[in-house]
């Protein structure tokens, strides 16, 4: 007799099945839900056009690329008439470029009739720079201000040869040079060639009055010189917007010069006068010295003397008579009076 109930031997057998089918279902359901995650996206394609697979958004999306992005930028590509594969946008993406500026780019340039390959507009945006801004600077040129604004200088500052300065501010029109774009320098070497332009022909100006009267000169000079090469841009023009008159610096700095060569003429007397100075304090020391041998020679006389005497070299009539002479000689000092000249 068996002892389990017909009904719990046939729910205990049917409950693998239960569990692979609530498996089964579960998995349809995920894979339904990731499915209409880019179904939308893959639709939208289809429908303008610019097909991309459902399986090539599934790797899309397994490499961590965004398909929306991809799709998006495909559609805009084929609408505007340029044939990108979607490979293409793929792989720029991973290179970390940014897809959407380079098809807005390309659409760009090709309504401009600009001839922009996409390995160029791709190389340049991953070199750093701006396709789309270079690709509107090349249809619409620039103006860029010389001096930048927020440089802290507002004029370029030169000196003419008679020595008056002179401020000028001057407007650059460039246009961007795309097969130059790559390694080519960028607005700061524009503006720094402009500006030594500007010094070196305000420089070599005979007079200040030369330049004010044909301010257009510098221009015609500057851009004659081709500051342009080597860069991302082509000048167009240069415009002097405007030059005022400085400072006299040629007679400040011979104010100065002659400034200067007044403290040295004083250093050097003064080193002339502490020399004579010195030399002063010298005689000085031999007069003293030579009055102190004249005291040591006085101071022998009367021991001469006394050795004359003893020697029976001097009489005492010799010695008086010294002594008149002595005395005599003082009268006449003492009659003459000081020496006062």
């Amino acid at each position: 007799m068996n002892s389990h109930p017909p009904l719990l031997t046939l729910a205990a057998s049917s409950a693998p099945l239960i569990a692979v089918a609530v498996i089964v279902a579960l998995v349809a359901f995920a894979f339904l839900i990731f499915m209409f995650r880019f179904l939308g996206l893959w639709i939208q394609a289809m429908v303008s056009k610019a097909p991309v697979g459902l399986m090539a958004l599934v790797g899309m999306w397994l490499r961590k690329v965004n398909p929306r992005i991809i799709v998006l930028s495909r559609i805009q590509a084929v609408k505007a008439g340029l044939q990108i594969s979607a490979d293409q946008l793929e792989t720029h993406y991973l290179s970390r470029g940014n897809v959407p500026r380079v098809v807005n780019a390309l659409i760009a340039a090709d309504r401009a009739k600009i001839d922009l390959a996409w390995d160029t507009a791709c190389a340049i945006d991953l070199a750093g720079r701006d396709i789309l801004e270079a690709v509107q600077t090349s249809v619409n040129p620039k103006v860029i201000d010389c001096p930048q604004a927020g440089s802290g200088r507002g004029t370029i500052d030169a000196v003419a040869q008679d020595g008056i300065q002179l401020r000028a501010r001057a407007r650059v029109t460039v246009r961007a040079n795309l097969a130059r774009l790559i390694g080519g320098a960028t607005e700061e070497t524009i503006i720094a060639r402009v500006g030594e332009g500007i010094v070196t022909t305000i420089g070599s100006a005979i007079t200040h009055k030369a330049v004010l009267e044909n301010p257009d000169k510098i221009s015609k000079v500057v851009l004659s010189k081709g500051l342009d090469a080597g860069t991302a841009f082509e000048i167009l023009s240069i415009d002097i917007a405007d030059i005022d008159v400085g400072e006299n610096i040629g007679a400040k700095l011979q104010s100065d010069q002659a400034e200067a060569d007044k403290h040295r003429f004083q250093a050097e007397a003064e080193k002339r006068r502490a020399m004579a100075v010195a030399q002063e304090q010298e005689h000085n020391a031999d007069v003293a010295k030579n009055r102190a041998l004249v005291v040591l020679a006085e101071a022998e006389v009367p021991k001469a003397m006394a050795e004359a005497f003893r020697n029976g070299n001097l009489g005492i009539m010799d010695y008086y008579k010294m002594k008149n002479i002595q005395a005599d000689t003082s009268m006449r000092d003492n009659i003459a009076g000081p020496d006062d000249k």
